[in-house]
């Protein structure tokens, strides 16, 4: 019985979470089940979360599968970006230090700031008049 090294991590952005799994292959990527570009469409999103592979040169070792919910299409390639990092992390703890250079590691905790009552938004109010 042939063992596959599988290594697994999660990502975070925004509302976005993604789970990667990774394994040794030829550098095909999918996330939800579809193309990694079918899925986003825009290659800036493509591109952002192929950064931390490309960073430590190991985009054409593995094959990447992904479940990403929650949020929009640019906070779920921030989360798949995050998981691809913590899962090469898994793979070779070596790369550490070139993927924290990058940034790949850091989880990005800025989140929409909640709308507070008496005003428009979150800091927008009302038009005050004075007469």
């Amino acid at each position: 019985m042939a063992q596959t090294t599988e290594y697994l991590a999660t990502g975070r952005r925004k509302s976005a979470s993604a789970r990667v799994r990774m394994r040794p292959g030829t550098g095909t990527i999918t996330v939800n089940r579809m193309d990694v570009d079918d899925y986003f469409g825009r290659p800036t999103s493509v591109m952002i979360l192929r950064q931390p592979l490309e960073a430590v040169e190991l985009a054409d070792r593995f094959d990447i599968s992904v479940n990403v919910v929650g949020g929009g299409k640019s906070g779920q390639a921030g989360a798949v970006r995050h998981g691809i990092a913590r899962a090469l992390l898994e793979f070779d703890p070596n790369l550490r230090a070139a993927l924290k250079v990058g940034g790949f590691l850091t989880r990005d905790a800025r989140v929409k700031e909640r709308k507070k009552y008496g005003q428009r938004g979150a800091r927008a109010n009302f038009q005050f008049s004075k007469r």
